[in-house]
């Protein structure tokens, strides 16, 4: 059978060092890269001959370079802005605390901006558009081959409920730990068309908030 299979790797970034409990989005702040254990364990699963992505955010660039320093031989990284975090406008740099207490905590601030954007932001709905428009631009750039893109929490959410075709409000149910692993397979057949298979979720990551 003519079977094209393109495979996404998608890896979170290591945590960030201090968001100071504040919404910080697009915020371009340093992630945290002293687990070398986690970043070995990547660099020993992933496949050799990708192509390796990542979003434009230092914290995103900065895990994929710790990846490369436990082992892998890291190949030059393309960076994407539609890869980034979903963006919360004038929200980003105040504290989170007051709008949790306002939408009646972590889940229900979720909730509320699945479809309504934070001025001068985006909402869930939007990175769910931006990021799966993204991945299938990708997909048929680099058609047939590994793809390894260093993202963001609500990024990959975004990514899996779009190629998925899963309600948005279903992304806060999915984990996506700092340093983890999600693997999904665009498989595509000429009888069956395409589809996408969800293969690992969350590998070898620990948790940490959405960012």
């Amino acid at each position: 059978m003519n079977v094209t299979v393109t495979r996404w790797w998608w890896i979170r970034h290591a945590p960030v060092i201090d968001d100071g409990g504040c919404f910080y989005g697009q915020m371009d702040l340093d992630a945290d890269t002293g687990d070398t254990a986690a970043h070995r364990a990547l660099s020993e699963v992933l496949p050799q001959d990708a192509v390796w992505l990542s979003s434009h955010l230092r914290r995103a660039r900065q895990t994929a370079a710790a990846i490369g320093e436990a082992g892998y031989p890291l190949p030059e990284v393309e960076r994407h802005r539609d890869l980034a975090e979903q963006h919360f406008g004038d929200w980003q740099g105040t504290p989170r605390a007051p709008a949790y207490e306002k939408y009646g905590g972590f889940y229900g601030f979720w909730l509320s901006v699945l479809d309504t954007a934070p001025p001068n932001g985006e909402s869930f709905s939007d990175l769910r558009s931006r990021v799966g428009a993204a991945v299938e631009r990708l997909s048929a750039a680099h058609r047939g081959r590994d793809i390894v893109a260093v993202a963001h929490g609500g990024t990959i959410r975004a990514a899996l409920v779009s190629a998925l075709d899963l309600p948005s409000p279903l992304a806060l149910s999915l984990t996506i730990g700092n340093s983890s692993l999600t693997q999904m397979d665009l498989i595509e057949e000429p009888e069956r068309g395409a589809r996408w298979v969800l293969n690992l979720l969350n590998g070898f990551g620990v948790n940490g908030p959405l960012g």
